[in-house]
């Protein structure tokens, strides 16, 4: 049973990277999988129980596809941004037809109601990832890398809607310079967090 859960999780996973959450239905996941509506049924209760568990899935995929490689990097700088260009994009390198579901999911779910489950793993998916970020920035901080007076909070934000701004310029407006103006915005963030002011001024020696 656990291979087949697996298998009709990663048809699914797929389906909603394309699809979107509205597009998760036991009937379509059942015809995709090659299996009856009672039959997938044995393997989840209710369509919020498959969208949940793809969500859980996708945490899986995106953890193998950018995020343990890119902590393998030198810790500081050099993970911050290992971890931030693995994320650009990384749904294609996973083999998936379409964008990043959180992404696309937190657009679908902003107006649902606060409680639904979906919306309130989204909402604790996306601030897991926020304290991620935030814990590479002061772990750059710590190394030198990042000025010790940096807000990390608002570099994590700009850090966001970079990547937010990405997703919707390369999935939805097809730019072919979404990838490198993504890098470029990123790289002058973080000239601007740089810890310019304990390097040495030639000016005063």
């Amino acid at each position: 049973m656990n291979n087949t859960r697996q298998r009709i999780l990663a048809g699914g996973l797929d389906l909603l990277s394309q699809s979107g959450f509205a597009g998760i239905t036991l009937s379509v996941l059942a015809e995709k999988s090659g299996m009856s509506k009672s039959g997938l049924f044995a393997h989840f209760g209710s369509k919020e129980e498959v969208q949940l568990s793809l969500l859980e899935k996708m945490t899986e995929v995106g953890a193998s596809t950018f995020l343990a490689p890119a902590m393998q990097h030198p810790q500081g700088l050099p993970r911050l941004k290992a971890v931030f260009t693995g994320w650009l994009g990384w749904t294609e390198r996973a083999g998936l037809h379409g964008g990043c579901p959180v992404a696309a999911g937190m657009f679908e779910f902003d107006d649902a109601d606060l409680n639904h489950p979906v919306r309130k793993r989204l909402e604790a998916m996306e601030q897991a990832w926020r304290s991620l970020l935030a814990q590479l920035t002061l772990e750059a901080i710590d190394a030198g890398d990042l000025s010790p007076s940096l807000d990390v909070d608002q570099f994590v934000w700009e850090v966001c809607g970079i990547y937010l701004n990405h997703h919707v310029s390369h999935r939805f407006i097809r730019d072919p310079m979404a990838l490198q103006r993504a890098s470029t915005a990123f790289s002058s963030l973080l000239n601007r967090s740089s810890n310019v002011a304990l390097k040495p001024d030639p000016s005063s020696e």
